[in-house]
């Protein structure tokens, strides 16, 4: 059984304020808690529907159509530890995105192309909203997330010999520029917001300019592309340049 003060303090993990104070965030579906059991996450409690009954999962869950698991699983100290910039790698930089799914879209394509961490900007959604996590399909217990300030971190990759990327609509053609893959220095690739794009503070310290063309160039399209569309795009033709 569970108690109606469990289930709302279950309810309350809906809220970033209560994940916050408690270091809790709630993970649903069977494949996702298998995930979260193989992970090494720290689960503080796993409820069964056949256990608790249909209405008690009904009352904790954050789906549509509750599933058949829910677990309850501590959050992981690095999300608050800054890391000491890497010598070489290709990471992402998230500058205020704000949709959850493009975020758990983006953790995904992360995991994807073997881009084991992420630096955010501190006003980038949270990375264990319930949507953000769903939406990861299980990358979230793979790829590490650091919110940081984000200007200042991308100074310390160039400060390190690295380079800050940035799409903007005045870049350089992606496929026809020389572009460093991370194999011997750190490499950024920033990705703005999904309504204004990189901020004016980010624009300042991104080193290299590029575009995604659309095609034919001198046609007309559309404005832009999805943040996790771009993201995808970007990221499979620096994996492109490795091989």
């Amino acid at each position: 059984m569970i108690s109606n003060n469990e289930i709302k303090r279950i309810r309350s993990l809906s809220q970033k304020k209560f994940r916050d104070s408690m270091g809790l965030f709630t993970v649903e579906g069977e494949k996702m808690v298998e995930e979260a059991v193989r992970s090494g996450f720290e689960i503080e409690n796993i409820y069964y529907r056949k256990d608790i009954g249909e209405d008690a999962m009904g009352r904790i869950s954050q789906l549509a159509t509750p599933s058949p698991v829910l677990a309850v699983v501590k959050k992981p100290e690095y999300i608050s530890e800054m890391p000491q910039i890497p010598s070489k790698g290709l990471f992402l930089g998230l500058d205020s995105l704000r949709d959850p799914g493009n975020l758990g879209t983006v953790i995904r394509i992360a995991d994807w192309f073997g881009i084991n961490a992420i630096f955010a900007s501190r006003n980038t959604v949270d990375v264990f909203n319930p949507k953000v996590v769903q939406s990861t399909m299980g990358a979230v217990f793979r790829v590490k997330i650091h919110y940081c300030d984000l200007v200042e971190t991308a100074g310390h990759f160039i400060d390190s010999g690295g380079k800050v990327y940035g799409t903007f609509l005045d870049g350089r053609d992606i496929y026809g520029s020389v572009l460093e893959t991370g194999a011997d220095s750190p490499v950024m690739i920033v990705i703005g917001n999904e309504s204004e794009g990189i901020s004016r503070e980010m624009e300042a310290v991104v080193s290299d300019r590029f575009l995604i063309p659309p095609y034919p160039a001198d046609t007309r399209s559309s404005e832009s592309l999805n943040a996790a569309v771009a993201t995808a795009i970007t990221v499979a033709e620096f994996r492109r340049r490795m091989f």
